[in-house]
């Protein structure tokens, strides 16, 4: 038995109607041809390097940093709201326009953290809920 078939076996039907016709069509043509392993012009297409991770070389977490940059956004427009409504109210030079576009760039870019956190959450959740 290949793997292509094994992977095929365990899934549910539910889980096929995730998998997009074309690639369930190159998967299908995969085992009629009695693929074993994937090529290796395949494999060079993925930018991480299994080397490197297996190493134990420290590398760059791109969605940890992407996270942090979104996070350091967040904060910078909460900041750029606390000053603009500082400045409102000190009379420098801040007009109410901008001090209410400054806070609800603020709130909705919050609010949108908040939905990827519990989106994060939720996957999370159901990662664990998984049987191995």
């Amino acid at each position: 038995m290949d793997p292509l078939s094994t992977v095929r076996g365990m899934m549910t039907p539910e889980m096929r109607a995730y998998i997009p016709k074309q690639v369930q069509a190159s998967v299908d043509q995969a085992i009629q041809d009695g693929a074993k392993s994937i090529p290796a012009t395949e494999l060079g297409q993925f930018s991480a390097s299994p080397t490197r991770a297996l190493s134990g070389a420290p590398q760059a977490d791109a969605f940890s940093d992407t996270l942090h940059q979104f996070v350091s956004d967040v904060n910078a427009k909460q900041v750029a709201a606390g000053d603009a409504t500082k400045g409102l109210m000190t009379g420098n030079g801040v007009s109410l326009q901008q001090a209410m576009i400054a806070m609800e760039e603020a709130s909705v870019s919050f609010q949108l953290m908040v939905e990827v956190r519990n989106k994060l959450l939720e996957s999370y959740q159901e990662l664990m809920r998984m049987q191995v």
